[in-house]
């Protein structure tokens, strides 16, 4: 069959440039209603452009290709349009904090913390801050992490009846909770006992957000363990417990890991329970189980808030922003690494 035979099968089709050459228009006209409409805002322009893009893109696929290969043309371009409408922002988002956050940036600000230096002043640094997100985190990670493995581990392995549904139900319930209702829980608890804010209480309070992630992230990645490797083991006459153990856990250990992992990122930009239950502290304190504390999100916010106006309050936080955003981003490729670690070897 010759080439020009199955390009008449085929039907006309639009060149492989043709969508950009259709966005590059669809930007042109844009910029152009936008400066003659007097549009100040770049995010309308960006609008107008979209709808041009999928206006267009209908139009000229459904003159040349017809309307059935326009109409799945026009669901590429939505994919397309709804991935730049959300990374767009993130991607500005990024920037700003980078620009920002690097004019007072160094090993001084990370080492330092802000001891009597006032907040409208220069100087300080986020070293306390650092800190106490770090153990406040990582006391969180201790308490939740085993709880909600082993309640997911109860879950797909156990779970039979009311009870099951019951712990999956305040699990779907937990997971959706506010913040700032975890804290007032502890709070009240606090205020029971007649204690001051310290930074445990803000760790007891991260547990709560962190428990229902690790449970539903591991109880998916345990159910995607295959049957067949249960029932070998089991047939064997190893007992359920040790299945679990050295068969069910291993294979799952790396997905696990990441759900862990992005449970962490999760609540290490927490604010509201910080705020009520750790209080803030300029100076460096290394003991989580008394007196107040300071953590990144709460270093953040008191910037902004106590600035009145000073640039040097701005830009620290702003620093302490794009710290905060380093460390969940470090988190979640460490969490990445060990699940590509721990994944099932395939192959012969």
């Amino acid at each position: 069959m010759s080439t020009a035979t199955v390009s008449t099968l085929q039907g006309a089709r639009l060149p492989k440039w043709a969508p950009y050459a259709i966005a590059a228009g669809s930007v042109a006209v844009a910029v152009g209603i936008g400066l003659g409409a007097g549009l100040d805002s770049e995010v309308q322009w960006g609008l107008i452009a979209a709808i041009l893009f999928l206006v267009g893109t209908f139009g000229i696929a459904a003159r040349v290709e017809g309307r059935r290969q326009a109409k799945d043309r026009i669901a590429t371009s939505l994919v397309w349009v709804s991935f730049l409408i959300a990374v767009i922002p993130l991607v500005s988002l990024v920037w700003v904090t980078v620009a920002r956050g690097l004019k007072v940036l160094d090993i001084y600000f990370l080492t330092h913390s802000m001891g009597v230096v006032a907040d409208t002043e220069v100087g300080g640094g986020i070293y306390h801050a650092i800190l106490g997100s770090l153990e406040q985190v990582g006391l969180a990670t201790i308490i939740a992490a085993p709880i909600g493995v082993l309640t997911a581990i109860y879950l797909v392995e156990y779970g039979r009846g009311n009870l099951s549904r019951a712990i999956t139900f305040f699990v779907d319930v937990m997971t959706g909770i506010p913040s700032i209702v975890a804290g007032l829980f502890i709070l009240s608890l606090m205020l029971m006992f007649e204690m001051q804010p310290f930074g445990f209480a803000g760790s007891l309070a991260l547990a709560i957000l962190m428990m229902p992630v690790v449970v539903r992230s591991t109880e998916e990645m345990l159910k995607l363990v295959p049957n067949e490797l249960r029932e070998a083991s089991l047939a064997l006459g190893v007992p359920k417990w040790r299945t679990i153990l050295k068969v069910v856990l291993p294979t799952s250990i790396g997905g696990i890991t990441t759900g862990v992992m992005l449970a962490v990122a999760r609540i290490a930009g927490e604010t509201a329970p910080v705020l009520l239950l750790v209080f803030g502290n300029p100076f460096i304190n290394n003991n989580p189980f008394e007196g107040a504390q300071a953590s990144l999100p709460l270093y953040i916010y008191q910037q902004y808030a106590n600035s009145a106006g000073s640039g040097a309050a701005y830009d620290r936080a702003w620093a302490a922003s794009l710290t905060l955003i380093a460390f969940v981003m470090i988190l979640n490729l460490v969490a990445r690494g060990i699940a590509r670690w721990k994944a099932p070897k395939t192959g012969r």
